[in-house]
């Protein structure tokens, strides 16, 4: 599993022209999901993403998490985080989990967040062709792979 964190002042989600979720400032959270994806990855991603410190403190060092500030955080799915661009100039999708599998890891992930976070987040629609918009505020920019909790 792999997330892509953008620290924001705002961002929102629209699909036909129509919000669907936003947020102020806060997370928005790219997930990109692949079929050896396990409640292990949910569990560490889900704790990494609400304890991440990358928001300012007083004394404007970035110390603080989202549970720290109640950051609102809103999650978008993402297969193409799962792009592989090494031959040719197409990216292949290959290791990214179909519908079938993504959407119960995806829904299971959010619902961890939400946990954890100790109230509701925002989310995008899986699978739906989303305009998704941002203030990106920083720029604050993280990406976590799940692979790579042991490393």
């Amino acid at each position: 599993m792999r997330l892509l964190i953008q620290r924001v002042r705002q961002a929102k989600v629209e699909i036909d022209g129509k919000t669907i979720s936003e947020i102020g400032c806060g997370l928005l959270v790219f997930v990109g999901i692949c079929d050896n994806d396990t409640d292990t990855d949910i569990d560490y991603l889900s704790s990494k993403l609400v304890n991440l410190r990358i928001f300012d403190d007083s004394d404007g060092i970035m110390n603080l998490s989202a549970l720290d500030t109640d950051a609102d955080i809103l999650i978008v799915s993402q297969f193409t985080l799962y792009a592989q661009t090494r031959r040719g100039n197409r990216p292949s999708y290959i290791l990214a989990s179909k519908p079938d599998i993504a959407v119960p890891v995806y829904e299971k992930f959010c619902r961890e967040v939400s946990r954890k976070l100790g109230k509701n987040v925002y989310t995008g629609v899986f699978g739906a062709d989303m305009q998704v918009s941002l203030t990106n505020n920083g720029p604050v920019t993280i990406w976590i792979d799940s692979s790579e909790k042991n490393n």
